[in-house]
């Protein structure tokens, strides 16, 4: 079967065993579909209920916002400056728009998250702005195609390269280390073009390098983070971390204009206060990081199944032999089969536990001796 065959093939499948599941009373598993299906962690909870008593001004004009973006500058060890929105698709887009007139572009892979899933949305916030995906190993941009690309513009009759938007953790599970950011800042500051760093899974990159959040940032080059919240157990909520702050201007504007301006903020901010003040962001990245680890060995261990990408963050891509994978969404897990180039991406969460690794293992591996 072609690989496009089989991937329309699994989406059908997906599909069809999602509809089944609506209408089952069984008790639901911790899934491998996307660390967004985890729920919200107690030190979140606690810091909701904590911001809910009284009355407190409204739009970040509050005591639980002003103390967090000095968390903020704390935690980046730096004067940055910090707008919490409820989604990270507002959060690229919008800090996105603030480097961008209407004839820009966007350097990005062909993979990430502004390029595959966002619905065009950079262009709907800053009319006009377009992305140039780059298709380079691992999810990785590097210097060489960067600068390839932006010299092959054809100058004022082409749309004109404006930002470098980089993910981290990669779509593909992989890293940047500081070094390599440097490098691509380098080309980019030569270039006059900003950095943007989509941090949905930021966290888990600092985790895994194990260096600090400045690192990995403006002593990188990075003009604006992402933090991603959401996906490590917060309650839609993501921050736009701006290191050079003339690309903040008129910021709070864009979220109100966007619809992202949370008239309660406290509750944006509250959560962010919780996690950091507790460790509890980091903890949170190093054992969904520790869980994609011990899924990636058990996985190896299976005959017929393959990893197809270093496994640095909490992604674990892998190919499953013939029909595995349908087997696999029968017995009503979920994972998705069309992030990347193929295979099935297994994501692990905050709170994805051993057990949870141990029987989907388990049920590949049974239907492996299954399918002898």
């Amino acid at each position: 079967m072609s690989p496009s065959r089989r991937k329309i093939r699994l989406e059908f499948w997906t599909l069809r065993c999602e509809m089944r599941a609506m209408s089952s009373t069984d008790i639901p598993r911790r899934h491998f579909a996307s660390d967004n299906y985890a729920g919200v962690c107690p030190e979140v909870w606690e810091a909701l209920r904590a911001a809910d008593a009284g009355h407190v001004p409204g739009y970040g004009d509050d005591p639980h916002t002003s103390a967090v973006q000095d968390a903020f500058r704390s935690l980046f060890e730096t004067d940055c400056e910090v707008h919490f929105l409820f989604t990270g698709t507002a959060a690229n887009s919008l800090a996105i728009a603030s480097a961008c007139e209407a004839y820009h572009a966007v350097i990005c892979h062909a993979f990430s998250h502004i390029e595959t899933d966002e619905s065009n949305a950079p262009g709907f916030f800053a009319h006009g702005v377009k992305t140039l995906p780059i298709n380079t190993p691992l999810g990785k941009l590097d210097p060489k195609s960067v600068e390839s690309l932006f010299l092959n513009r054809r100058d004022i009759h082409a749309s004109a390269p404006k930002v470098l938007s980089l993910t981290q953790s990669t779509e593909l599970g992989t890293v940047y280390t500081p070094s390599e950011l440097k490098d691509l800042s380098e080309m980019a500051r030569s270039l006059r073009m900003s950095i943007h760093m989509d941090g949905a899974r930021f966290a888990n990159a600092v985790a895994r390098l194990g260096c600090s959040p400045a690192d990995l940032t403006w002593r990188s080059g990075v003009d604006v983070l992402c933090f991603g919240g959401t996906k490590n157990g917060m309650l839609a909520t993501e921050a736009a971390v701006f290191f050079n702050k003339d690309l903040a201007h008129a910021f709070k504007r864009r979220c109100k204009q966007a619809g992202q301006l949370a008239s309660k903020m406290r509750y944006h901010a509250a959560q962010w206060q919780g996690m950091l003040r507790s460790g509890r962001w980091l903890e949170n990245a190093k054992h969904a990081n520790d869980m994609a680890q011990r899924l990636r060995s058990q996985l190896s261990a299976i005959a017929g199944i393959q990893v197809l990408y270093p496994v640095e963050a909490n992604a674990v891509f892998v190919r499953f032999p013939e029909g595995m994978a349908e087997a696999l969404l029968e017995k009503g897990w979920r994972f998705y089969t069309d992030v990347g180039p193929g295979g099935a991406r297994l994501m692990c969460s905050w709170n994805t536990s051993p057990e949870d690794l141990d029987q989907f293992a388990s049920d590949a591996k049974l239907i492996q001796e299954r399918a002898r």
